[in-house]
């Protein structure tokens, strides 16, 4: 099998990204593989069986190509694919990752793909590797709650809070406009009040629902949104 088998129209395949061409291409590697390697020249060539037509024109082939080394540098980025032990990867062999074999499932690749989307750097250093994971493996409720406790306890220790002052009650405490530990008394009372709101709200609509009850949330760009937040309130805090 190569990757024509799988998309017919080089058009269709030019104009995928390249996570979007990706998961097609971890597909070939698999079809191809022999003693748990395959060659990385494999994976991408679109070289019909001896004795048939090459199905791409002159005209289309570099073009082609360019978007199939480029998937095929996304997959070994994230550890999909990996250069063999030895001398064979040295020459250019591959083999699965742990990433690679675990995501051979569409659904799965899809949410990892999602995930990949966001960049770790965009999140707060003291929540991005937990958060970043739990969004690649799908437990996007997992990613909002790890957030969320992690902009409590930075508030918590921040305003020299006792470990029982927690939620709402805690962030209005700590913004409070007239005399809360990390309000910024530079700024005026509107905006000294509308922070405190957003800290409470925050919380109190991603973070204590999680603790009371189970919260499913099925769309990742939801969560990363949420996730962005907690990061923002985060580095707020940091400022204080």
């Amino acid at each position: 099998m190569n990757i024509l088998d799988l998309i017919d129209d080089p058009q269709v395949l030019i104009g995928l990204a390249p996570e979007e061409l990706a998961y097609q291409l971890l597909q070939v590697g698999q079809s191809n593989l022999q003693n748990g390697i395959v060659h990385r020249n494999v994976i991408i060539s679109t070289d019909s069986p001896v004795g048939q037509p090459q199905r791409l024109q002159r005209n289309q082939q570099q073009e082609v190509e360019v978007a199939l080394i480029e998937a095929l540098h996304w997959l070994e980025v994230n550890a999909f694919l990996l250069p063999a032990p030895g001398i064979n990867g040295q020459n250019g062999f591959r083999m699965f990752g742990r990433r690679g074999r675990e995501l051979l499932d569409r659904n799965r690749f899809d949410q990892f793909r999602r995930a990949a989307s966001l960049p770790k750097a965009m999140l707060h250093p003291s929540i991005s590797d937990r958060v970043w994971i739990a969004l690649a493996r799908g437990d996007l409720s997992d990613a909002v709650f790890i957030a969320f406790r992690a902009v409590e306890e930075a508030v918590r220790a921040k305003g020299g809070f006792a470990e029982t002052d927690i939620g709402v009650d805690l962030m209005r405490r700590a913004f409070n406009p007239d005399n809360g530990p990390l309000t910024n008394q530079q700024q005026n009372r509107p905006e000294r009040e509308a922070l405190s709101h957003l800290f409470a709200g925050a919380i109190g609509s991603y973070k204590n629902p999680h603790s009371h009850r189970t919260i499913t949330i099925s769309d990742s760009s939801e969560a990363q949104e949420m996730v962005l937040l907690a990061s923002h309130l985060l580095r707020i805090v940091d400022s204080r």
